[in-house]
């Protein structure tokens, strides 16, 4: 990097340090006083990585996973006091450690009642090939802070692939949540350090992504092209989300270099029917951009799910507008229309005021990397104000993946953002960094789902809270979300400074069933357990409908005495 410009660089981040010393931060780099010291390092190139945020051990506090590229993995096991310890060469998670690791995220794959792991990989380490290319790892939780790799038990071993974001969700409401894996290259031939529009020409680069069907918590099984999921492309993954509020997953696609290959893909659910129909062009979703990662929320709660998607230049707020009408872009409305390089986004309310505020990752390619801030988009109602020189939100890292989670269980909700290692000079430290939320917040709900026959951590489902008129919903999160990352399967819900009680939560369990709960006190965890389907076969009626009969004759002739 030129030496003015890092001269520049380090002149603009001491008048951001002055300016924050006159201003009340609300997020506080707490990295080195919780344990955490990661470092993403990248494997030729711009790729990786991501974190997931899920509780191990089921004691309430949630745990960080992030994956190293060719660095180690690291498991963070949250102490419960602000601090983490990372227990990761006694996890049983070792064999990771011989991949070049990319995305991950969590759910409880064979419904034991602990979270599972799901991880992405481009290559074995030990690897020269001109492909780079390997199976991705899938390990299960034994319940006592360990996991085993159950990679070829379940069937993925036989998948190899240059992967990215894994997407929990059940597809088809058995109960047993499905994967979605974005893959990127078929093949590639040079190094991914120079990675740019003129090395992307072959349509033969581009690849298939999985579908993976859960059969049973005891494998998973490749359904792309059986779902009429066609399409190859540059994959950065995907969300499974309802975007049409109709209770079954669609699948949201994010496509780099989607102006020279496949833009993005909205894929329609037909569930019952095995099938997905592409609504792309119908809902003007076939977005010809560089597509990163995407955000998911109901930023204006307005009752339907909106899109923040990430992209090289300018990101894109992908509002709902409904049914039956296209999506629109109202980045450049709304404020959020900044020149960058972004990857990682979380919608999330973080001021515990009753809307969602936005957090953005940015960081240039990789190697020749230019400093770039992260957003923090504050919503004002009609407007998103960046507020992250203020707020302390402001990392200059390499900046990839980021998930929200509560740390401490607090009420308020903080952040992790992944950073990668600069291959070249770089004007500051680039490392992984966590964020604690520290404002002045209002009060707040927490609402954690515990599936009976739904998926266990209701991934997937939606809360929808009431207070009078005004409703938020809020999306269960099952991974692609970010980038490569996971957020907490907690929902989180603001409810402001005066807000007491809350009058109703319903929530939309996948497959179509509905539970209600009323006069919810606030500043708390509650765990809804779903209620249980009265679901009756044939010839229990074919018993009980003459035993009915037989009952009423009797109470007629005992009148008639």
């Amino acid at each position: 990097m030129d030496k003015k410009l890092i001269h520049l660089f380090l002149i603009a981040l001491s008048i951001n340090y002055v300016q924050n010393l006159h201003s009340q931060n609300q997020f506080t780099d707490i990295t080195n006083s919780a344990g955490i010291n990661h470092v993403f390092k990248v494997y030729d190139g711009t790729f990786g990585g991501g974190a997931v945020a899920f509780d191990i051990d089921n004691d309430g506090y949630e745990d960080l996973f992030i994956t190293g590229g060719t660095n180690k993995d690291h498991l963070y096991l949250n102490n419960g006091d602000g601090t983490f310890t990372n227990i990761y060469e006694i996890s049983g998670l070792n064999s990771s450690s011989n991949y070049v690791t990319q995305g991950c995220a969590s759910a409880d794959v064979n419904r034991d009642g602990y979270r599972d792991l799901f991880i992405t990989t481009i290559n074995s380490n030990d690897n020269n090939t001109p492909i780079p290319r390997a199976h991705n790892l899938l390990f299960l939780n034994n319940g006592d802070k360990t996991f085993r790799n159950a990679t070829k038990e379940f069937g993925i071993d036989e998948l190899n692939s240059f992967s990215t974001a894994p997407s929990f969700g059940d597809i088809n409401a058995d109960g047993y949540p499905d994967l979605y894996v974005g893959n990127y290259f078929q093949e590639f031939k040079g190094k991914l350090g120079i990675l740019k529009d003129a090395t992307i020409v072959s349509s033969n680069e581009r690849a298939k992504s999985y579908l993976l069907l859960n059969k049973g918590g005891k494998k998973f099984v490749d359904a792309y092209e059986n779902y009429d999921l066609g399409h190859k492309g540059f994959g950065f993954g995907a969300v499974l989300t309802d975007y049409d509020n109709d209770s079954d997953l669609d699948i949201l696609v994010n496509h780099d270099f989607g102006y020279k290959a496949a833009p993005n893909i909205l894929y329609e659910n037909l569930y019952p029917k095995k099938k997905f129909r592409d609504v792309s062009k119908l809902k003007e979703m076939d977005l010809k951009i560089n597509a990163m990662g995407a955000a998911v929320g109901d930023y204006n709660n307005d009752g339907n799910l909106d899109y923040y998607v990430t992209n090289i230049k300018f990101n894109l707020l992908m509002t709902n507008q409904g049914f039956q009408l296209p999506f629109i872009d109202k980045a450049k409305e709304l404020g959020t229309h900044k020149f960058t390089i972004s990857w990682g986004a979380n919608f999330a309310d973080f001021d515990n005021d009753g809307d969602l505020d936005l957090y953005v990752t940015n960081g240039d390619l990789n190697p020749n990397c230019t400093p770039m801030g992260n957003f923090y988009f504050e919503n004002e109602g009609k407007k998103f104000l960046d507020k992250s020189i203020e707020k302390g939100a402001d990392d200059y890292g390499i900046g990839r993946g980021s998930v929200v989670f509560d740390i401490e269980n607090d009420g308020d909700l903080d952040l992790l953002v992944v950073n990668q290692n600069p291959i070249l000079e770089y004007p500051i430290p680039s490392f992984t960094r966590l964020f604690r939320n520290d404002g002045d917040n209002g009060n707040w709900l927490k609402v954690k789902l515990d599936g009976i026959e739904a998926e266990k951590n209701g991934i997937g489902s939606r809360v929808e809270l009431s207070i009078g008129d005004f409703k938020m919903i809020r999306e269960i999160d099952g991974g692609g979300s970010s980038h490569l990352s996971q957020n907490s399967v907690v929902a989180h819900f603001g409810l402001g400074k005066s807000t007491m009680k809350v009058d109703t939560i319903r929530i939309h369990w996948l497959g179509g069933k509905k539970q209600v709960i009323t006069q919810i006190d606030s500043n708390q965890l509650i765990i809804v357990t779903e209620e249980k389907s009265t679901n009756y076969s044939p010839f229990y009626w074919l018993f009980v409908i003459p035993l009915i009969a037989l009952t009423l004759y009797f109470l007629k002739l005992s009148k008639a005495d």
